[in-house]
């Protein structure tokens, strides 16, 4: 009797640490993007995308894209998803990750020491001119990162519900961003924004 009580609490506390260690349980309540995304940060979000590189890649994105077609686009789209898949050779997405403006990005990215967990930036059409690392697609234009920024204009911002990545433990939130030139709107940034690391730098008095 005292055996089966005894291998019934090694059980049930087995059973308890499998439970505190799973994703569901760690992550706990989801960050405040109200109380976290400051204007400070978004001013720091701004003020690393002011570069030359991204608005001139920008402007020669849509000059060359001007008169692309919807089935132009789509066929783009699906040869991204196509060679991301792939072990093949990745012409496209070669081209993407090689250019001046991809290569400012991951700089950023990495200066940021764990804070920008992702950044990329789009054309009028939505689609992906430069970006940090991979992205699962290339056209952006049906999503909410473009559709809820591209029609309110120069100065449209909109940060999106957090969500928890189980991989790595983390809250993340994107900060969407409508990108402009002399007042001129050229495209859209996305900025994954580590709300971990925030908080935690925020609880320091880290900016």
């Amino acid at each position: 009797m005292k055996q089966k009580i005894f291998l019934s609490l090694i059980v049930g506390a087995a059973g308890s640490l499998l439970a505190l260690g799973s994703p569901a349980m760690a992550q706990g309540a989801a960050p405040s993007t109200a109380t976290l995304i400051t204007e400070d940060v978004l001013q720091n979000v701004r003020d690393m995308l002011d570069s030359p590189v991204v608005s001139l890649s920008l402007k020669a994105e849509n000059e060359k894209r001007k008169e692309i077609s919807q089935q132009e686009i789509d066929a783009l789209d699906q040869a991204w998803r196509a060679e991301k898949d792939s072990d093949g050779p990745q012409p496209l997405i070669a081209a993407a990750m090689g250019s001046p403006v991809s290569t400012y990005l991951l700089r950023q990215q990495a200066s940021s020491k764990g804070l920008y967990n992702e950044i990329f930036v789009m054309d009028l059409s939505g689609l992906n001119v430069g970006q940090s690392s991979i992205t699962s697609d290339y056209w952006q234009g049906d999503e909410a990162k473009v559709q809820k920024t591209l029609p309110q204009g120069a100065g449209g911002i909109f940060i999106d519900e957090p969500e928890y990545m189980a991989e790595t433990g983390i809250w993340v939130a994107q900060v969407n961003l409508v990108l402009s030139d002399g007042g001129e709107v050229v495209g859209v940034s996305t900025v994954e924004i580590n709300l971990t690391e925030l908080e935690r730098r925020s609880e320091l008095g880290l900016s």
